[in-house]
This record gives structure tokens, C-alpha cells and sequence, in this order.
């Protein structure tokens, strides 16, 4: 293990690993509270437009993922409280509409390359320092935002309705929350890649809540499923030289049916 750790790359995808592992564990409890786990791989795919537009443009596909993902996720939630539409529905709209609009951009810009897969699937080399740098700034603004509105996004996750009679500004944390994921999984995409980022914001809390704990102990036991299968994908990744998001989402998969096995009934 030690032995990773002596190049500089693997340090950065580590780092990396670890900091989108507590993100998107933490935030991925009050999207699966709410029923909404679609919104991740939404969200997703939406970044996966920006990223073919980053690349048509020339620009860093970084940050035109974000600026998509953020457009994509306040159109839904603002259709989902404007229009009494099914979430579902709009979910599904919005993932197949991004999906083809993104293969369309790329078809155009003649960028099938590894550049591109490696955004699909995530790409240990592809994590720089500054990458790092970023996630953990943009990180520490949305773990603290989802930590000073704890109790109102908690509150919100269980009844929405009520919440909204008891003076809580229901809409305004909803476009909050949504901003949040849409930024992780932006941020995510380097190191799990864009099809894989979903699962490691979905199933790690998935796995927690098979234990029936209280809900901040399932956000506890939710990060520490999602650290162990960064730290375990990861070292698979590098000595097996297998995609690090792949291996990810693998390790996660096995921590979930061990989950199932030990909570069976």
C-alpha cells in the first residue's frame, strides 16, 4: 500500500478519492431520503454535456460541466415545482435528452478519444493537483452548507409539506440541495467518471440503512462504506490496471450485498 503512495499521481487520486468519497456519501443521504436517487445519474449525464461541450469549444470541460450540471439540476427542480409534473418524468427527460444531446456535440467534434472515456469512466492519471485543490475548496462550501441546514434538509426529506406550513423556505433549500449534488458530481467525474458517479452517491447510503441506525448514524456508516471502496477500488485500479471508477463502484457493489446478507431479514 505504501509502495502507491510514492508517486505523485496516485497521492493527487487519493486525495481526490477520499474527498468525493465524504461528498458524496453525505450529500447522497438526503437525495436517497427524499426518493430521488435519479437525480445523480440526471445530474450525470447532464455534466457529460458540458464535458462535450468543454471539448468541442476547446475550454476546460471541468467547468462547462458544471455550468451544465447547475442549469440542469435548477430546470428540474424548478419544473418539479411549478408544473406538477412526476419527478420520475422529468428525470427521465432530462437523462435521455442529455445523453443524446451529448453524443451528438461529440459526433460533431470528432472527440471519441481517451480524453473523453476518460470522463466517462474516471481516469487515476487524469487527477492533478489543482484538481485537487478545487475539490477540496468547493468541497468544504457544500459540506458546510449541507451540515448549517441539516435539520431543515432532514426535515424536508420527510415531509415536504409540512415542512413548507412550518415556515421553512422549502423551495429555496430544494434549489440549494440540487445545487450542491450538481457541483459534487461535476467535481466527481475525473476520478469515477460520469456513468459511475451515481452509484457512489446512491449506494454506500443504500447499504447504511439496510443497519436501521439513526439517520446521522447512517450518514456516518454511509461515508465509511464509500471510503473503503475508494481506498479498495483504487488499489485494484493501480496494481490490476483496471478503470479506477469501475473498480469503485465494484467494491461499493460488494460492500451493499454484505449489507444484505447481514440485514436479511
Amino acid at each position: 500500500m505504501l509502495e502507491i503512495l510514492q508517486y505523485d499521481f496516485m497521492v493527487n487520486a487519493f486525495l481526490a478519492g477520499i474527498l468525493i468519497a465524504i461528498l458524496a456519501s453525505v450529500s447522497g443521504s438526503f437525495i436517497v431520503l427524499r426518493r430521488y436517487s435519479m437525480m445523480t445519474e440526471t445530474l450525470a449525464h447532464s455534466a457529460l454535456v458540458g464535458v462535450a461541450v468543454g471539448l468541442l469549444v476547446g475550454s476546460s470541460p471541468l467547468w462547462t460541466a458544471v455550468v451544465i450540471a447547475l442549469l440542469s439540476a435548477w430546470s428540474i427542480e424548478y419544473l418539479r415545482s411549478n408544473f406538477n409534473l412526476y419527478s420520475d418524468a422529468i428525470l427521465a427527460i432530462f437523462l435521455s435528452g442529455s445523453l443524446a444531446l451529448a453524443i451528438i456535440i461529440v459526433s460533431l467534434a470528432g472527440a471519441f478519444n481517451n480524453s473523453l472515456f476518460s470522463y466517462l469512466f474516471g481516469s487515476i492519471l487524469a487527477v492533478s493537483t489543482q484538481d485537487v485543490i478545487t475539490m477540496a475548496l468547493f468541497g468544504s462550501v457544500a459540506l458546510a452548507l449541507l451540515f448549517g441546514f441539516y435539520k431543515e434538509f432532514y426535515f424536508i426529506a420527510f415531509d415536504e409539506e409540512v415542512a413548507q406550513t412550518s415556515g421553512i423556505p422549502v423551495k429555496a433549500l430544494n434549489f440549494l440541495l440540487v445545487t450542491i449534488v450538481a457541483v459534487i458530481i461535476a467535481l466527481s467525474i475525473r476520478v469515477v467518471g460520469t456513468l459511475l458517479i451515481g452509484a457512489l452517491m446512491v449506494i454506500p447510503t443504500v447499504a447504511a440503512l439496510r443497519y436501521r441506525q439513526g439517520f446521522g448514524k447512517t450518514i456516518i456508516l454511509s461515508v465509511f462504506f464509500a471510503l473503503v471502496s475508494v481506498i479498495a477500488g483504487m488499489t485494484f485500479s493501480y496494481y490490476f490496471s483496471l478503470p479506477s471508477g469501475a473498480t469503485i463502484v465494484m467494491s461499493v457493489l460488494v460492500i451493499f450485498i454484505i449489507s444484505l446478507v447481514i440485514n436479511r431479514k
